[in-house]
């Protein structure tokens, strides 16, 4: 997967990767950074501060580029929240590659050192970014991942149901339904009715909200 993927700019002037192998952008080619502000940190992170978070477990499927990690820093910073944030990825970035999404990303250069930072932290422990923001990166595959701290918020960004469907099976939500704590939430850009109901199957509560420039809807599921 790793070899052939390449960046593209999306129409809001963001950057993101496209894989040949398996036809699948990392993210809307609509917008990338407009996608992950909308999906992940609007209708995920903001939500939960809108309800009194303050100390909130983050756990994304998928690091990918690292603009969700990132956003969510700059959301803890700004906000003066304490955000844990674990994920998994199961081919990572090199620091080349992450270098040329921050310059196509970014115009700060300070800001362009902090994104990299994300992806030079090291895998497998735990890395204070700063007193709001620690980062835990996984190198390894859903499938093989054992659940450790619960977190309030998941950001589900998995290939698409089309490209990978067996990350979107009924064993994959039951781990992320047991993932979350009673109240947590999951938010992701699919909203495939496949994919609602197995959601709804292993007792998620969901919802669909409006999706971001270029697509009708997203998902959001609610713990009970």
């Amino acid at each position: 997967m790793k070899k052939n993927r390449h960046q593209v700019i999306t129409k809001d002037g963001s950057p993101t990767l496209f894989v040949p192998e398996l036809d699948e952008h990392y993210h809307s080619v609509h917008g990338a950074l407009q996608e992950s502000k909308h999906v992940f940190i609007q209708a995920g992170l903001h939500e939960l501060q809108k309800k009194g978070f303050r100390n909130i477990n983050i756990f994304e499927m998928g690091f990918g580029t690292g603009i969700n990690a990132w956003l969510s820093q700059k959301f803890a910073t700004d906000n003066k929240l304490k955000i844990r944030y674990e994920c998994i990825e199961a081919y990572p970035l090199d620091i080349e590659e992450a270098q040329c999404i921050a310059k196509g990303l970014i115009a700060d250069q300070s800001e362009q050192k902090a994104f990299i930072e994300l992806h030079r932290a090291a895998w497998g422990k735990t890395s204070v970014i700063n007193e709001n923001y620690t980062l835990l990166k996984r190198a390894e595959k859903l499938q093989d991942y054992n659940i450790g701290e619960k977190a309030e918020l998941i950001y589900f960004d998995a290939f698409a149901p089309s490209a990978q469907p067996d990350l979107w099976e009924d064993f994959v939500f039951k781990k992320m339904y047991a993932q979350l704590k009673p109240g947590g939430i999951l938010v992701t850009y699919c909203a495939k009715g496949v994919v609602k109901r197995t959601l709804k199957t292993v007792g998620f509560n969901v919802e669909s909200i409006p999706g971001p420039p270029g697509k009708r809807e997203m998902t959001r599921a609610h713990k009970p």
